[in-house]
This record gives C-alpha cells, structure tokens and sequence, in this order.
C-alpha cells in the first residue's frame, strides 16, 4: 500500500501537469489557426505515437527489467514538454510538444504498470489500479482547476502553461524518492500462481479487440473543448473548469469500479462503453447544463477505463509477458483512437451527429467482444 499510494502521489503531481494543460490544448490550437480537423489529428496522432511505441517499450521493459530507469525517463520527458507550450507561437509547434508529451508517457506506462501490478497482487488488483487511478484524477482535477485560475486571472494560455512547471518538478522529485524506498518493487507480489510460462491467451486477444473499440470511439476532451469553444457553449474559463469536473468524477469512479472488478470480475468492464454511450450525446448536441452532466458521465467512463481496463491485463497474462501486454493492449488502444479521433474531427465538420453516431456504434460493438472476453476467461 506504502508503494501505491507513493506511485499514486507521483501519478497526482504529473496529472497536475499534463491533464491541466489538456484541458486547454484544444482551445489554444484553435487561437492558433488549428481546425478541426487538425485538433482530431493532433490529439489523435499523440495517442496513436504514445500507445503505438509501447511495444517497443513493453519489449524493452521486459526484456531488461530496468523498471525504474525507464519510468524516470519517461516522466521525465513526458512532463517536461508541458511548460514548454508557453513558448509555442505557432500551432505547428505546440502540435509537436503534445505529440511529444505522449512519447514521454509511452516510454513509462508499460513499465510503471508492471511495477503497479506486482504491489497490487496482494491489496487486490482492481482495488489497487483503482487506488492509483483515484489519485491520479485528483492530480487531473486540480491541474484544470489551476489552469482556470490562471485564465481568470491573466486571459492567458501562455501563463497556464508556464504554472505547470512546477508541479512538475514535485513529480519527478517523488519519483526519485520512491526508487531510493523501493529499489525492487517486484519483491513486493507475495503470490506467485501466475508466473507461468507460455503465450498470451485467447482471452487477451479478444479483449485488446474489444479494447480497440473503445478506444476508436471515445471522443478526447481537446475536441470536446474545440466545440464548445466554436458553437459558444462554455466560455474561456469554464472549458478547464468542466474539465476538472471530468476529472474529479473519474476519480471517484475509479475507485468504484476497483472495487467492482475485484468482485464481478470482467464484467465490469462494461461500465467503460455504456457510460460513454451515456455522455457524448449530451456533451455534443445539447446546451450548456447538459455538457455539464455530459462531461460528468465522460468522467466515469475515463474511471473505468484507466483503472479497470489496466487491471485486467494483469489478470490474463503470466508476470513474465506483463511488459509485453501492456505495450500491445496500450498500443492497438492508441492506433484505434489516433483513428477514431481523426474520423471524429473530420465527422464534426459535416454534422456534430455524425460524430455522435460513430462513438456510439464503436462502443457498442465492443460490449460483445467483452462478454465472450469474461466466458473465455472464465473458462
């Protein structure tokens, strides 16, 4: 638990920083000269480049089992390129900062999620993700909470890039902490049962389809933000403000669904397609009030998926291919979603509906997937 909630205080002070600079990347592309359609692609191509290279890096983290240098650096370049966006004059640059803030994330989830896998083993693995997650959201709520200020403030994206920075030093210096406490965090998983060798299961595969889905059909916020920003939904200071709202239900949703999993077991995967079904209507056809509620069952989507969804990888796969797990699941998550953001930015511009439709029947065709996913591993 000590590990966990050390990781888990890392994981806030980095979502200070980078989820306080994603609530308004979309707004600031547009005041840039960006389109829609190159918001969609921008945020699309930074998922698709960070989850696509963690099959290099789930290979690398297993092949070496240098867990703490790769997670060093990694966040290291993933916060580091936050602040920097206060320099950005032009949306091409600041597209390129974005994209390298998620090659700094693909080079440390695979390995921090192994590290998180071997310390939850013995709390509970849907508990344990969903602690971690839990607390990573009160990081992704008080980044946009500060960002907002700043916008109040000084009605300056520049200023609300350049705050980051320091919560983004408490971060790595936590982290060098925590690799001077723990040295060998895989020490710490009491029970062996699944450290067997051989491939990775039917049961995977099927869930990495499954996950692909979801993923393809789940709107990211700077689009959320872009159209809101264009249709005159939500103004300058509350985009971050909804953001935080997202974020603070996350959070709690997390925890939730932890808790779920470790009882229902992969059927409360579920949660993370239906409560999307739920919110993207509301959040692209509606008014304000019902962005409000929109963005809010959003926020429990999000739970569900970076907690639950990470859990369930270590459940199906032996200790020694978890590296490698991660970086395939994390990898086909992030081409479906570089695709569907990109189909999505392009959707809207012909009718906000069509998006809606196509989110829609992506995360639906996923629930069957992840039905036959719970009988195949029950078996």
């Amino acid at each position: 638990m000590r590990f966990i909630v050390l990781l888990g205080t890392v994981s806030l002070f980095a979502d200070i920083t980078y989820e306080g600079a994603r609530s308004i990347t979309g707004p600031f592309l547009g005041l840039l000269g960006a389109s829609a359609a190159v918001v969609g692609v921008v945020v699309g191509a930074g998922e698709l480049i960070g989850n696509a290279l963690r099959l290099v890096s789930g290979y690398l983290t297993d092949r070496t089992r240098k867990y703490w240098t790769i997670v060093i650096v990694g966040y290291a370049v993933n916060l580091l390129a936050v602040p920097l966006l206060a320099f950005a004059g032009r949306w091409q640059t600041a597209a390129l900062l974005i994209i390298v803030e998620r090659l700094g994330k693909a080079i440390r989830a695979p390995a921090r999620d192994v590290l998180l896998a071997h310390a939850s083993k013995t709390v509970g693995t849907g508990w344990g993700f969903g602690l971690h997650e839990a607390m990573d959201q009160i990081g992704a709520l008080t980044g946009p909470l500060i960002v907002a200020l700043m916008l109040a403030r000084t009605r300056d994206y520049r200023m609300g890039f350049a705050v980051l920075f320091v919560p983004a030093l408490a971060a790595l210096f936590l982290l060098l902490a925590a690799r001077l406490r723990f040295p060998s965090p895989q020490s710490l998983e009491t029970s062996r049962a699944t450290e067997t060798e051989g491939g990775l299961s039917k049961a995977f595969w099927l869930y990495v389809a499954a996950a692909g889905l979801i993923g393809a059909g789940f709107v990211d916020f700077p689009l959320a933000a872009f159209h809101w920003q264009q249709a005159g939904v939500a103004s300058t200071v509350w985009i971050p403000l909804l953001y935080a709202i997202a974020m603070g239900v996350d959070a709690v949703a997390a925890l939730v669904f932890g808790l779920l999993f470790d009882r229902w077991g992969n059927r409360a995967l579920l949660g993370a397609p239906l409560f999307t079904c739920l919110g993207v209507p509301l959040i692209f056809l509606r008014g304000f009030r019902s962005a409000i509620v929109g963005i809010a069952l959003w926020g429990v989507a999000m739970g569900a998926q970076e907690s639950v969804l990470r859990a369930a990888v270590a459940e199906m796969v032996p200790i020694a291919r978890r590296g490698a797990a991660y970086g395939i699941f994390n990898a086909v998550f992030g081409i479906c979603w570089f695709a569907g953001s990109a189909l999505m930015g392009v959707l809207y511009q012909g009718s906000a509906l069509w998006l809606v439709t196509f989110s829609i029947c992506a995360q639906l065709a996923s629930v069957p997937l992840l039905l036959l996913t719970a009988r195949v591993a029950r078996r």
